[in-house]
């Protein structure tokens, strides 16, 4: 997933953001709330992880214009408030889901996963296509029941193609997902990714076609 985080607490943000690129997610963070609007403008995000205490600019009325503005990925609020009163007024905004302080990284990262599913019609963390079978939660591919070893961002380019399938993905919808801003990695580095997976995916039932001059496209044994 690419992921806005915004939060000014250094401590807090730095775990968070250390969490979610550990997990192989491309995180763009931003401290200030007066900096969120440009950034959210300038690139597509996966997914937004809000905190409302902010300098610059409130959280809540950040909430409101990006809804203002249709800006579609899901929002979740990191909150100190509990009351419901409060909660109900942030889902009412547009948030999709919150969190309240203190909370378990663990949490933070299952919830947007849960809301990266939601937006894309999916149920389960698990998408199976023939005899391949991945766990978006558990981080676990099997082929045919056998376990494949993947690398941080062999997993996350599969989960792409995956939630993408008969799909058309840009290259650079691929560079953004993939790798953070202020990593300098050339096209090269994504055609040596897509070529170790496709690789390690010999024997499943899902191939991975170019699109020259666009991207690619993954296509499940029924619609090759």
């Amino acid at each position: 997933m690419r992921i806005l985080l915004v939060e000014d607490h250094e401590d807090l943000g730095e775990a968070i953001e250390k969490r979610l690129r550990t997990a192989g997610h491309s995180v763009e963070w931003v401290r200030d709330g007066a900096d969120v609007m440009a950034t959210a403008r300038s690139e597509p995000f996966d997914a937004v992880a809000l905190d409302l205490t902010l300098p610059g600019r409130d959280g809540i009325a950040l909430l409101a214009e990006l809804r203002r503005e249709k800006f579609a990925a899901p929002i979740l609020v990191i909150t100190a408030r509990s009351e419901i009163d409060d909660r109900v007024s942030l889902l009412d905004l547009g948030a999709d889901d919150y969190l309240v302080k203190p909370f378990d990284l663990r949490e933070l990262e299952a919830r947007l996963r849960a809301l990266i599913r939601r937006t894309g019609g999916q149920t389960s963390s698990t998408i199976a296509a023939g005899n391949l079978e991945v766990d978006l939660a558990g981080l676990a591919v099997t082929v045919g029941g056998r376990h494949l070893e993947l690398g941080r961002r062999e997993f996350r380019l599969l989960e792409i193609f995956v939630t993408h399938l008969n799909k058309v993905v840009p290259k650079e919808r691929l560079m953004n997902q993939l790798f953070n801003f202020d990593e300098a990695v050339s096209i090269n580095a994504l055609e040596l990714h897509v070529s170790r997976l496709r690789r390690k995916l010999e024997g499943a039932d899902i191939e991975i076609g170019t699109v020259r001059g666009v991207g690619y496209i993954a296509k499940a044994p029924d619609d090759r």
